[in-house]
Protein backbone atom coordinates (compact mmCIF):
# COMPACT_ATOMS: atom_id res chain seq x y z
CA UNK A 1 0.00 0.00 0.00
CA UNK A 2 0.87 3.17 -0.86
CA UNK A 3 0.17 6.12 1.84
CA UNK A 4 0.52 10.12 1.01
CA UNK A 5 -0.42 13.36 1.94
CA UNK A 6 -1.28 16.04 -1.00
CA UNK A 7 -2.19 19.49 -0.46
CA UNK A 8 -5.28 20.81 -2.35
CA UNK A 9 -4.40 23.98 -2.93
CA UNK A 10 -1.32 26.35 -4.17
CA UNK A 11 0.38 28.67 -2.09
CA UNK A 12 -1.70 31.86 -1.03
CA UNK A 13 -4.86 30.07 -3.08
CA UNK A 14 -6.73 28.93 -0.14
CA UNK A 15 -8.43 32.08 2.12
CA UNK A 16 -10.87 30.64 4.50
CA UNK A 17 -10.03 33.24 7.45
CA UNK A 18 -10.57 31.17 10.45
CA UNK A 19 -8.36 28.14 9.23
CA UNK A 20 -5.06 29.58 11.64
CA UNK A 21 -2.75 27.66 9.25
CA UNK A 22 -4.60 24.77 8.09
CA UNK A 23 -5.03 23.72 4.92
CA UNK A 24 -7.25 20.41 3.45
CA UNK A 25 -5.47 18.05 2.12
CA UNK A 26 -5.89 14.05 1.10
CA UNK A 27 -4.21 10.93 2.40
CA UNK A 28 -3.70 8.31 0.17
CA UNK A 29 -4.28 4.15 0.18
CA UNK A 30 -3.15 2.81 -2.82
CA UNK A 31 -2.43 0.14 -4.70
CA UNK A 32 0.97 -0.35 -6.74
CA UNK A 33 0.08 -3.21 -8.63
CA UNK A 34 -2.42 -4.10 -11.32
CA UNK A 35 -4.16 -1.75 -13.97
CA UNK A 36 -6.77 1.34 -13.24
CA UNK A 37 -8.60 0.94 -10.32
CA UNK A 38 -12.45 2.58 -9.49
CA UNK A 39 -11.68 5.20 -6.90
CA UNK A 40 -13.56 6.37 -3.44
CA UNK A 41 -12.44 9.97 -1.71
CA UNK A 42 -14.16 9.58 2.38
CA UNK A 43 -15.20 12.55 3.75
CA UNK A 44 -15.92 11.89 7.40
CA UNK A 45 -18.47 13.74 9.22
CA UNK A 46 -18.67 16.31 12.65
CA UNK A 47 -21.26 18.46 11.91
CA UNK A 48 -19.19 20.61 10.21
CA UNK A 49 -17.71 21.26 13.58
CA UNK A 50 -15.35 18.28 13.17
CA UNK A 51 -13.30 15.57 10.65
CA UNK A 52 -13.83 12.09 12.53
CA UNK A 53 -11.34 10.21 12.62
CA UNK A 54 -13.24 7.05 13.17
CA UNK A 55 -15.12 7.64 9.71
CA UNK A 56 -11.64 8.49 8.03
CA UNK A 57 -8.59 5.55 7.05
CA UNK A 58 -10.84 2.66 8.57
CA UNK A 59 -12.99 3.15 5.94
CA UNK A 60 -10.57 4.49 2.98
CA UNK A 61 -9.00 0.36 3.85
CA UNK A 62 -12.35 -1.08 3.59
CA UNK A 63 -12.71 0.19 0.34
CA UNK A 64 -9.07 -0.35 -0.39
CA UNK A 65 -9.41 -4.11 0.36
CA UNK A 66 -12.60 -4.07 -2.17
CA UNK A 67 -10.10 -3.51 -4.94
CA UNK A 68 -10.34 0.57 -5.16
CA UNK A 69 -7.54 3.35 -4.89
CA UNK A 70 -8.64 5.56 -1.61
CA UNK A 71 -8.26 8.69 -0.25
CA UNK A 72 -9.38 10.66 2.65
CA UNK A 73 -10.56 14.51 2.50
CA UNK A 74 -9.70 16.22 5.41
CA UNK A 75 -11.88 19.42 4.81
CA UNK A 76 -12.47 23.22 6.37
CA UNK A 77 -14.58 22.80 9.02
CA UNK A 78 -15.71 25.59 11.82
CA UNK A 79 -16.01 24.57 15.44
CA UNK A 80 -16.22 27.57 17.02
CA UNK A 81 -18.75 29.89 14.63
CA UNK A 82 -16.11 31.84 14.20
CA UNK A 83 -16.70 32.50 10.61
CA UNK A 84 -19.46 30.65 8.40
CA UNK A 85 -18.34 28.12 5.93
CA UNK A 86 -20.56 28.73 3.41
CA UNK A 87 -19.79 27.33 -0.20
CA UNK A 88 -15.74 26.44 1.16
CA UNK A 89 -16.18 22.58 2.05
CA UNK A 90 -18.02 22.37 -1.23
CA UNK A 91 -14.88 23.71 -2.82
CA UNK A 92 -12.71 21.59 -1.03
CA UNK A 93 -14.58 18.51 -2.39
CA UNK A 94 -14.74 20.10 -5.92
CA UNK A 95 -10.86 20.51 -5.63
CA UNK A 96 -10.43 17.21 -4.23
CA UNK A 97 -12.35 15.58 -7.01
CA UNK A 98 -10.46 17.33 -10.08
CA UNK A 99 -6.93 16.95 -8.17
CA UNK A 100 -7.67 12.99 -8.12
CA UNK A 101 -8.93 12.85 -12.00
CA UNK A 102 -6.23 15.66 -13.12
CA UNK A 103 -3.66 13.32 -11.19
CA UNK A 104 -5.48 9.45 -12.57
CA UNK A 105 -2.34 8.03 -14.56
CA UNK A 106 -0.28 8.50 -11.47
CA UNK A 107 -2.67 7.16 -8.99
CA UNK A 108 -3.92 4.28 -11.35
CA UNK A 109 -7.95 5.18 -11.58
CA UNK A 110 -9.78 5.09 -14.05
CA UNK A 111 -11.75 8.44 -14.38
CA UNK A 112 -15.06 7.76 -14.95
CA UNK A 113 -14.95 4.77 -11.93
CA UNK A 114 -14.94 8.19 -8.88
CA UNK A 115 -16.93 8.05 -6.38
CA UNK A 116 -17.10 10.01 -3.34
CA UNK A 117 -18.16 8.86 0.07
CA UNK A 118 -19.22 11.39 2.91
CA UNK A 119 -21.00 10.53 6.57
CA UNK A 120 -23.61 12.85 8.73
CA UNK A 121 -22.81 16.65 7.39
CA UNK A 122 -20.04 15.05 5.25
CA UNK A 123 -22.84 12.94 3.55
CA UNK A 124 -24.59 16.49 3.12
CA UNK A 125 -21.18 17.99 1.28
CA UNK A 126 -20.93 14.34 -0.56
CA UNK A 127 -24.93 15.16 -1.63
CA UNK A 128 -24.15 19.20 -1.89
CA UNK A 129 -21.15 17.95 -4.91
CA UNK A 130 -24.00 15.30 -6.51
CA UNK A 131 -26.44 18.53 -7.04
CA UNK A 132 -24.55 21.62 -7.25
CA UNK A 133 -21.08 20.62 -8.80
CA UNK A 134 -22.05 22.92 -11.59
CA UNK A 135 -21.98 26.16 -9.24
CA UNK A 136 -18.25 25.54 -7.80
CA UNK A 137 -16.34 28.39 -9.36
CA UNK A 138 -12.83 27.04 -10.35
CA UNK A 139 -10.59 30.05 -10.52
CA UNK A 140 -7.23 27.64 -11.28
CA UNK A 141 -6.77 27.46 -14.52
CA UNK A 142 -4.96 23.86 -14.01
CA UNK A 143 -8.21 22.34 -13.34
CA UNK A 144 -10.45 24.28 -15.36
CA UNK A 145 -10.92 21.24 -17.86
CA UNK A 146 -11.19 18.95 -15.13
CA UNK A 147 -14.78 17.83 -13.63
CA UNK A 148 -15.66 17.94 -10.15
CA UNK A 149 -18.52 15.76 -11.26
CA UNK A 150 -18.01 12.22 -9.52
CA UNK A 151 -19.68 9.24 -10.90
CA UNK A 152 -21.33 8.07 -8.03
CA UNK A 153 -21.92 8.90 -4.42
CA UNK A 154 -22.56 7.10 -1.22
CA UNK A 155 -24.64 8.95 1.60
CA UNK A 156 -24.01 7.51 5.07
CA UNK A 157 -26.72 8.24 7.19
CA UNK A 158 -26.42 11.89 5.60
CA UNK A 159 -27.93 15.34 6.74
CA UNK A 160 -30.30 16.40 3.92
CA UNK A 161 -32.60 18.59 4.32
CA UNK A 162 -33.25 22.22 6.37
CA UNK A 163 -36.70 21.92 6.88
CA UNK A 164 -38.35 20.16 9.58
CA UNK A 165 -36.10 17.40 9.82
CA UNK A 166 -33.06 19.38 10.00
CA UNK A 167 -30.01 18.71 12.31
CA UNK A 168 -29.84 21.97 12.78
CA UNK A 169 -26.23 22.75 14.26
CA UNK A 170 -25.13 21.46 10.96
CA UNK A 171 -26.61 24.63 9.22
CA UNK A 172 -25.96 26.62 11.66
CA UNK A 173 -21.83 25.62 11.07
CA UNK A 174 -22.57 25.84 7.65
CA UNK A 175 -23.71 28.49 7.13
CA UNK A 176 -24.30 30.85 10.17
CA UNK A 177 -26.51 31.50 12.44
CA UNK A 178 -28.51 34.41 10.42
CA UNK A 179 -28.30 32.55 7.03
CA UNK A 180 -31.36 33.57 4.52
CA UNK A 181 -34.07 31.45 3.37
CA UNK A 182 -32.31 31.45 0.41
CA UNK A 183 -29.37 29.50 1.34
CA UNK A 184 -30.86 27.46 3.57
CA UNK A 185 -33.21 26.71 0.82
CA UNK A 186 -30.47 25.92 -1.55
CA UNK A 187 -28.72 23.58 1.42
CA UNK A 188 -31.72 21.82 1.64
CA UNK A 189 -30.58 19.27 -1.13
CA UNK A 190 -34.01 17.37 -1.28
CA UNK A 191 -35.30 20.48 -3.05
CA UNK A 192 -32.36 20.74 -5.27
CA UNK A 193 -32.46 17.03 -7.25
CA UNK A 194 -32.59 16.96 -11.00
CA UNK A 195 -32.09 14.69 -13.96
CA UNK A 196 -28.84 15.50 -13.78
CA UNK A 197 -28.03 14.81 -10.04
CA UNK A 198 -25.03 11.89 -9.35
CA UNK A 199 -26.30 8.32 -8.54
CA UNK A 200 -26.32 7.61 -5.00
CA UNK A 201 -26.11 5.01 -2.64
CA UNK A 202 -27.80 5.59 0.68
CA UNK A 203 -27.96 4.13 3.81
CA UNK A 204 -29.10 5.02 7.80
CA UNK A 205 -30.67 3.05 10.60
CA UNK A 206 -34.17 3.74 11.26
CA UNK A 207 -33.51 4.29 15.17
CA UNK A 208 -30.60 7.38 14.50
CA UNK A 209 -31.01 9.60 17.31
CA UNK A 210 -28.66 12.51 16.10
CA UNK A 211 -29.74 13.00 11.90
CA UNK A 212 -33.65 11.45 12.05
CA UNK A 213 -33.63 9.00 9.51
CA UNK A 214 -36.46 11.29 7.33
CA UNK A 215 -33.38 12.48 5.82
CA UNK A 216 -32.92 9.08 4.12
CA UNK A 217 -36.34 9.22 2.83
CA UNK A 218 -36.51 12.64 1.90
CA UNK A 219 -33.50 12.40 -0.71
CA UNK A 220 -34.83 9.03 -1.91
CA UNK A 221 -37.46 10.29 -2.70
CA UNK A 222 -36.48 13.29 -4.69
CA UNK A 223 -34.36 11.13 -6.52
CA UNK A 224 -37.07 8.99 -7.62
CA UNK A 225 -38.61 11.91 -8.78
CA UNK A 226 -36.05 13.17 -10.60
CA UNK A 227 -35.33 9.41 -12.79
CA UNK A 228 -31.89 9.46 -10.99
CA UNK A 229 -29.97 6.17 -10.13
CA UNK A 230 -29.90 5.26 -6.49
CA UNK A 231 -30.34 2.42 -3.70
CA UNK A 232 -31.42 3.31 -0.38
CA UNK A 233 -30.26 0.48 2.44
CA UNK A 234 -31.96 0.82 6.01
CA UNK A 235 -31.09 -1.63 8.82
CA UNK A 236 -33.18 -1.80 11.96
CA UNK A 237 -31.44 -0.10 14.86
CA UNK A 238 -27.81 1.37 15.76
CA UNK A 239 -26.70 4.49 16.87
CA UNK A 240 -25.36 7.89 15.02
CA UNK A 241 -21.72 7.54 13.21
CA UNK A 242 -21.53 3.84 12.60
CA UNK A 243 -18.68 3.73 10.47
CA UNK A 244 -18.30 0.63 9.04
CA UNK A 245 -19.83 -1.08 12.39
CA UNK A 246 -16.99 -3.47 12.72
CA UNK A 247 -15.13 -4.83 16.04
CA UNK A 248 -12.47 -2.93 14.87
CA UNK A 249 -14.52 0.56 14.08
CA UNK A 250 -15.49 -0.46 18.00
CA UNK A 251 -11.44 -1.34 19.45
CA UNK A 252 -10.83 2.44 17.76
CA UNK A 253 -8.28 0.85 15.36
CA UNK A 254 -7.26 2.94 12.38
CA UNK A 255 -8.69 5.41 13.62
CA UNK A 256 -5.34 7.90 12.88
CA UNK A 257 -5.50 11.20 14.13
CA UNK A 258 -4.34 13.42 10.94
CA UNK A 259 -8.13 14.39 10.50
CA UNK A 260 -7.75 16.80 13.51
CA UNK A 261 -5.32 19.15 11.59
CA UNK A 262 -7.35 22.11 11.81
CA UNK A 263 -8.53 21.83 15.33
CA UNK A 264 -4.76 21.26 16.63
CA UNK A 265 -4.32 24.74 14.06
CA UNK A 266 -6.84 25.98 16.70
CA UNK A 267 -4.90 24.40 19.84
CA UNK A 268 -1.94 25.81 18.71
CA UNK A 269 -3.71 29.31 18.08
CA UNK A 270 -5.24 29.28 21.58
CA UNK A 271 -2.01 28.87 23.39
CA UNK A 272 -0.31 31.62 21.46
CA UNK A 273 -3.59 34.44 22.06
CA UNK A 274 -4.23 34.36 18.65
CA UNK A 275 -7.87 32.08 18.91
CA UNK A 276 -10.79 34.75 20.13
CA UNK A 277 -11.48 33.42 23.36
CA UNK A 278 -11.98 34.08 26.76
CA UNK A 279 -9.38 32.81 29.24
CA UNK A 280 -12.14 30.24 30.56
CA UNK A 281 -12.94 29.08 27.47
CA UNK A 282 -9.72 28.58 26.30
CA UNK A 283 -8.44 27.04 29.19
CA UNK A 284 -11.26 24.56 28.56
CA UNK A 285 -10.72 24.30 24.98
CA UNK A 286 -7.17 23.02 25.21
CA UNK A 287 -8.21 20.98 27.89
CA UNK A 288 -10.19 19.30 25.17
CA UNK A 289 -9.10 19.68 22.36
CA UNK A 290 -5.29 20.54 22.91
CA UNK A 291 -3.88 16.81 23.64
CA UNK A 292 -1.71 14.81 21.35
CA UNK A 293 -4.52 11.48 21.09
CA UNK A 294 -7.51 13.83 20.22
CA UNK A 295 -10.24 15.55 22.26
CA UNK A 296 -10.79 14.20 25.43
CA UNK A 297 -14.78 13.94 26.62
CA UNK A 298 -13.71 12.48 29.94
CA UNK A 299 -14.93 8.92 30.56
CA UNK A 300 -17.90 8.07 28.11
CA UNK A 301 -21.44 6.60 29.80
CA UNK A 302 -21.26 2.68 28.66
CA UNK A 303 -24.41 3.23 26.83
CA UNK A 304 -21.96 6.08 24.14
CA UNK A 305 -19.53 3.46 23.75
CA UNK A 306 -19.16 1.61 20.39
CA UNK A 307 -20.25 -1.66 19.71
CA UNK A 308 -20.35 -3.15 16.39
CA UNK A 309 -23.52 -3.59 14.06
CA UNK A 310 -23.51 -6.74 12.33
CA UNK A 311 -26.61 -5.96 10.20
CA UNK A 312 -25.06 -1.99 9.45
CA UNK A 313 -21.66 -3.54 8.60
CA UNK A 314 -22.74 -4.91 5.15
CA UNK A 315 -23.28 -1.30 3.73
CA UNK A 316 -19.49 -1.55 1.89
CA UNK A 317 -19.88 -4.88 0.63
CA UNK A 318 -23.70 -3.49 -0.78
CA UNK A 319 -21.79 -0.53 -1.61
CA UNK A 320 -19.60 -1.87 -3.41
CA UNK A 321 -21.69 -4.02 -5.46
CA UNK A 322 -23.91 -1.12 -6.71
CA UNK A 323 -20.58 1.21 -7.28
CA UNK A 324 -19.74 -1.52 -9.95
CA UNK A 325 -22.98 -1.88 -11.19
CA UNK A 326 -23.42 2.40 -11.67
CA UNK A 327 -19.79 2.74 -13.00
CA UNK A 328 -20.50 0.48 -15.78
CA UNK A 329 -23.24 2.14 -16.86
CA UNK A 330 -21.53 5.04 -17.34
Amino acid sequence: MIQGTMKLYAEGEYTYPAAYGFEPFLTSYLHEDGGDRPCIIVAPGGGYRFVSPTEGEIVARTFYDLGYQAFVLTYTINLLDLCPLKMQPLHDISRAVRYVRKNADTFRISRDSLAVCGFSAAGHLCASIAVHYMDDVENNPDYHDISNRPNAAILSYPVITSGEFAHRDSFTALLGKDATEEELHYMSLETQVTKNTVPCFIWQTVTDELVPVENAYLMSEALKKAGVPYAMHLFTDGKHGLSVATQDWADNKYASLYNLAQIRAYADAARDGRLPLPEDKKEEFLRVFGGDQGPDFGELPKEMKNKPNPEAAVWPILADAWLRKTFDRQ
